[in-house]
């Protein structure tokens, strides 16, 4: 077993940096509580799509669920 710490990966102030405008409107269109087909018809894309979108948005941000997405990124003002 080794003593040495781990180096801290990115906090989630720079996790949520990582966020483009797209990401961001995503996030918004769920805070806003639209569902996944709203947002697809929204978007003009898939529901599928969305549904990659906001996977992708949570395993960037290191969180379970699109909600906790929106908070983190309400917490670090970018929505």
């Amino acid at each position: 077993m080794s003593t040495h710490p781990r180096p801290a990966g990115p906090g989630p102030a720079e996790r949520v940096a990582t966020l483009d405008a797209s990401d961001l409107h995503l996030l918004r269109l769920v805070a806003d509580g639209h569902t996944a087909a709203g947002t697809a018809t929204r978007l003009d894309v898939s529901e599928r799509t969305v549904r990659r979108r906001l996977r992708d948005v949570c395993d960037r941000l290191d969180v379970h669920s699109p909600i906790e997405a929106v908070v983190l990124a309400v917490r670090h003002g970018r929505i």
